[in-house]
């Protein structure tokens, strides 16, 4: 299996797909099963956003090694209407299309690390990782 997985995102079925790779990219360092169940849950965050703001885009998962610690990172990459304030985004709460707006700040939550770039009209690009205990 390759350590490295690349989905598009243009439908629900590929939200789907994001997730199960992520669990089986994420289940070559032994993860814990609830430990793979946050992977997933982040990227399916990740996934509905691209879907539900830009309509396609991507997530990447691989396998890193990084200062003697091996882990997953998730790379979700859109070229949509991108983020105007990030800050406030990343707020328990806040959202643009009416729902709990728990995704970006749950999903920080969730990952040992995140990271967020976007520019309005350019699109969003949101990084994470989870190293294996």
């Amino acid at each position: 299996m390759p350590a490295e997985r690349r989905i598009k995102i243009a439908s629900d079925v590929d939200i789907v797909a994001a997730r199960q790779s992520g669990r089986e990219v994420a289940a070559i360092l032994s993860f814990s099963s609830s430990d793979l169940t946050v992977i997933a849950a982040a990227i399916s965050e990740l996934a509905r956003n691209i879907y539900a703001y830009a309509g396609t885009g991507e997530i990447v998962v691989s396998l890193e090694e990084r200062n003697g610690r091996r882990g997953v990172r998730v790379v979700a990459r859109d070229d949509g209407p991108g983020v105007a304030d990030i800050a406030l985004a990343l707020e328990d709460g806040y959202s643009t299309s009416g729902s709990l707006g728990l995704g970006l700040p749950g999903v920080r939550r969730l990952m040992d690390e995140f990271e967020i770039q976007s520019e309005p009209g350019k699109g969003t690009v949101v990084t994470l990782w989870k190293w294996a205990r």
